[in-house]
């Protein structure tokens, strides 16, 4: 690894965890880089998703204040998030690359669309919460939609992830919660979990360029808690903003590479 390469995947990581913590996406910064530097896009996936674990819990650990307010049921949420994982980790190994890259697209751009009409969708329901969280009851019925829906969105993010926290927003949106940090501590959490245990399964199989990893993981670190400070300053009005126009250029991006 060279010097410039070094440089790259560091600054990349920082981008894609600042990124991260703020909406997802960075996926879309940091695992392209990967390629660039000479490593394969199986391995880059799989380096790329272990890199942005710790950047995660850094992201999580700077919305802890608004995490404390966050109803319990929303834990449950993890089981789902590490059954996918695995899956879709399984799934990277065994099937092309060009399975999961043509539903890519769609997928973000229906999420970011989704996230824009969130508030109307949320009135219809009568689900609108009036102090940051789900009012409603917690059924067994709304468990099991609610943890399916993070299922699939576990299954895509341990194969390849790039929008899943655009996904994960998205649901938790419709579900109830309106407070755009304590959505985005939570979708960190999940997301953690998702690339964690897709990770511990690459590093069982071999898949993991551990220089690469390295040097990325401590970027991902400083990128992931300085955003969630920022964010905090910056005002949910800003941030969610921030999340639709994220949404979209990669939705866009992702159009235009296929």
């Amino acid at each position: 690894m060279t010097l410039l390469q070094g440089t790259l995947l560091f600054g990349s990581a920082i981008v894609a965890g600042m990124i991260n913590s703020v909406a997802g996406g960075g996926t879309l910064v940091s695992f392209p880089t990967l390629v660039w530097t000479g490593v394969s896009p199986i391995v880059a996936n799989a380096t790329n998703t272990l890199a942005m674990v710790p950047g995660a819990w850094a992201g999580l650990w700077g919305y802890r204040d608004e995490m404390r307010d966050t109803p319990k049921h929303y834990v449950y949420l993890l089981i789902p998030s590490l059954i996918g994982g695995v899956i879709g980790a399984i799934l990277l190994r065994r099937t092309p690359d060009k399975t999961f890259a043509l539903l890519v697209p769609f997928l973000v751009l229906f999420a970011t669309i989704l996230f824009i009409v969130q508030g109307p969708i949320q009135r219809w329901l009568k689900s609108a919460p009036t102090s940051g969280h789900s009012t409603g009851a917690v059924t067994t019925r709304w468990l099991i939609g609610v943890s399916f829906y993070q299922l699939l969105i576990a299954i895509y993010g341990g194969y390849f992830g790039a929008g899943i926290g655009i996904l994960m927003l998205a649901g938790l949106g419709i579900i109830g919660l309106s407070n755009i940090h304590q959505m985005n501590g939570l979708k960190n959490l999940f997301a953690s979990t998702i690339n964690a245990i897709a990770a511990f399964y690459f590093i069982a199989v071999g898949l993991i360029d551990w220089p690469s990893a390295g040097i990325m993981c401590l970027g991902s670190i400083i990128g992931g808690y300085g955003a969630a400070g920022l964010a905090r300053r910056l005002g949910q009005k800003f941030v969610r903003r921030t999340v639709i126009v994220i949404g979209l250029a990669m939705a866009i991006s992702l159009f235009f590479k296929r």
